[in-house]
């Protein structure tokens, strides 16, 4: 064990050893506005409980661990929980393996410990480990695949070969049709019942959650894996040599009839025009078949396993696929604000622990999550974090510190559910448990919080349908239309300048903009409110979207649009709001808002490699508190400077700023 890390750990074991005593002299040593916090804040930060701490992902709970005393050792570790299911071998077939899984359960709930069910053998679900496809080779995944060069150009086949289903980490499986109300029924009898079936009384109780990991409309190339992976996963179902590329899009059986009864059209009269064409009319398709397979992809999985979910006591969760790019988001999800939203804890995959991450397009993948919970009226939000990136790499571990900063640059975003692939056999246990008590604080103030965004990005999905035209070879931006790439560009270029900027922000689709009431020059959605609107370059809004906006702004509403070629300013979004800002540019400070019990929240992380001193605004500053959840220490603010806070922020530093109740 080199010198830093023996460092790292003594100092972590110092904190854990002092945290209540640093707590509790800062409050009685005159801290007048820190003993003022309401109490069950300060319990929750001096002690986090289990409910707001991280979990650990376990596929398949050793038989060994599942006792009491096994349990008790994860809980040791400053973890709240598992997220779990029954051993992949033999899945969902092997009595011994549910054995072991109920009492893994079972010794959770006896050790106060929360459980989350993972639904699928390895990933991507809605297979249930192949047995789905085993019941009916006709619930696959169908693609309408278009060759031009044939007299009939159109083919419908699986979407396999090319596809997710055979270009992923854990097996290349054939995949059910997840527009097919009878394959999503087979996947919920074959998994989520048979978990009910054999773990019925911890369901609502010690289990809370079901996880659903990476599902898709699959038809789509995605790019074969690098090589020598390739060599490394198993082949369930052989592939096709002589299946080539095609450009493609998803299908069901029942897709043109409901086209028709939508829109009044024959789709396969206009099919031709999902893969070419530019005209208006070719456009209008396009957008057409694609909110539609967005609103069934929607309904038919995942509001289906959410209705069964709170049929059994417990909220549905998850992530999607390639959030981060939103040239995937028509051909992978439809829709991905939207089937988000019909999750109760709508998730992410971060798949690296390096913080600076966030200010590339790790905000993207925060964002899209934490807006459909607060578009929905929802407050808890996932990550699936890991270490994944630097590993593959050889860059791994991350260190305690950059795990922290990533927890807390998604904390910023609005993440509040952790859970982990961190190996905790490359962590001391001191490491892994001032983590678990990090993520723990962070959540003691943040979870019950309000996040504070008075910014729309607007998210351009309904121009993506109109650009996106499918290719055989793999799916990138430059494969896409010149308009297409600049809208893009313009979207990620926003999103980085407000996240490098500290203006907080959530994604707005054309639907939630149609359905917003607009009211004393904000515009507001499920009881948030927003006072500006920014639009990426050569967005077209749909005219009930439009309608709300011409409102928004005839009524003092402020809405930005960014031009292709020029640089849009931000200044007056970030003139929105009274606190949070720096008085000197960083970009690598993260700024997240929130509001409880009348007051205002300010979360602060240093997700750079350099140490930085930073003047925070803050209205009444002096009556502001500055709390750091590595260490445990709240401390009321001395400020000689009036309506500002000033900070000195170590490498990965987090500071969480509480200010005053209203009067």
């Amino acid at each position: 064990m080199n010198l830093a890390r023996r460092l790292v750990i003594v100092f972590f074991g110092v904190v854990l050893l002092t945290q209540g005593a640093v707590l509790a002299a800062s409050i009685e040593s005159g801290s007048e506005s820190a003993a003022d916090l309401p109490r069950p804040w300060l319990e929750d930060w001096r002690e986090p409980p289990v409910g707001l701490r991280p979990l650990q992902i376990v596929h398949g709970v050793p038989s060994q661990q599942a006792t009491v005393e096994g349990m008790t050792a994860l809980k040791d570790l400053g973890l709240g929980g598992i997220v779990c299911n029954v051993a992949f071998g033999e899945y969902l077939r092997s009595e011994e393996n549910w054995r072991i899984l109920v009492r893994a359960v079972e010794a959770c709930s006896r050790a106060g410990l929360r459980v989350w069910i993972y639904d699928e053998d390895g990933y991507p679900s809605g297979a249930a480990g192949g047995l789905v496809l085993e019941e009916n080779p006709e619930f696959e995944a169908l693609a309408l695949a278009y060759d031009p060069s044939q007299a009939d150009p159109f083919i419908l086949r699986p979407a396999y070969e090319h596809t997710h289903a055979s270009n992923n980490y854990y097996a290349a499986r054939r995949y059910p049709n997840l527009l097919d109300p009878a394959a999503v029924e087979s996947f919920i009898r074959t998994t989520h019942d048979a978990y009910y079936e054999r773990l019925k009384p911890f369901f609502g109780t010690t289990i809370e959650v079901l996880f659903t990991d990476e599902p898709s409309l699959m038809a789509v190339n995605i790019g074969p894996l690098p090589d020598d992976v390739r060599l490394k996963v198993r082949v369930v179902d052989p592939l096709d040599p002589n299946v080539q590329p095609l450009p493609s899009v998803p299908w069901v059986a029942d897709l043109p009839d409901l086209y028709r009864r939508c829109y009044g059209q024959d789709l396969l009269a206009a099919r031709r025009s999902l893969f070419e064409g530019d005209s208006e009319q070719d456009r209008r398709v396009r957008q057409q078949y694609w909110a539609l397979v967005a609103d069934l992809l929607t309904e038919r999985y995942y509001g289906r396993i959410q209705r069964w979910a709170h049929a059994h006591r417990v909220a549905s969760s998850g992530h999607i696929l390639w959030e981060e790019t939103l040239e995937h988001h028509p051909a992978l999800e439809g829709n991905t604000l939207k089937v988000l939203g019909r999750m109760d804890i709508p998730g992410l995959d971060m798949l690296s622990s390096n913080p600076e991450a966030v200010i590339h397009t790790g905000w993207m993948t925060a964002v899209l999550p934490a807006s459909a919970a607060l578009l929905n009226g929802g407050r808890r939000v996932m990550t699936e974090v890991s270490d994944f990136s630097e590993t593959m790499a050889g860059r791994g571990p991350a260190s305690v510190a950059e795990m922290c900063a990533t927890a807390a640059w998604q904390a910023a975003f609005g993440v509040t559910e952790f859970t982990l692939y961190y190996n905790r056999q490359q962590r001391s246990s001191d490491e892994y448990r001032a983590y678990g008590d990090f993520v723990g604080r962070l959540n003691a103030m943040l979870r019950d919080a309000r996040p504070a965004p008075r910014v729309l990005l607007y998210y351009p999905i309904a121009d993506m349908w109109a650009e996106y035209k499918p290719v055989a070879e793999k799916l990138t931006k430059q494969t896409q239309s010149a308009r297409m790439r600049r809208i893009i560009d313009s979207f990620m270029d926003l999103g980085r300048r407000m996240t490098r900027a500290q203006i907080s922000f959530a994604l707005a689709d054309h639907e939630v903009l149609a359905a917003a009431r607009v009211q004393d020059g904000r515009i507001c959605v499920d009881g948030r409110c927003f006072d500006a609107l920014l639009l990426p370059a050569e967005v077209g809004l749909p005219a009930p979207a439009m309608a709300n906006v011409r409102r928004f702004r005839a009524g003092g509403g402020r809405v930005l649009r960014d031009i292709s070629g020029e640089t849009v300013s931000l200044d007056s979004l970030a003139a929105l709001y009274d606190s949070g800002l720096l008085s000197e540019p960083q970009e690598r400070i993260v700024i997240g808002r929130f509001t409880r019990d009348s007051r205002d929240l300010v979360l602060v992380v240093n997700v750079g490699t350099a140490s930085c001193d930073v003047e925070v605004s803050a209205p009444q500053a002096g009556k502001w508190i500055v709390a750091d959840p590595a260490t445990g220490r709240m401390e009321s603010v001395s400020s000689d400077r009036p309506g500002s806070i000033s900070l000195s922020l170590p490498s990965r530093a987090t500071r969480v700023l509480i200010g005053p109740a209203d009067d």
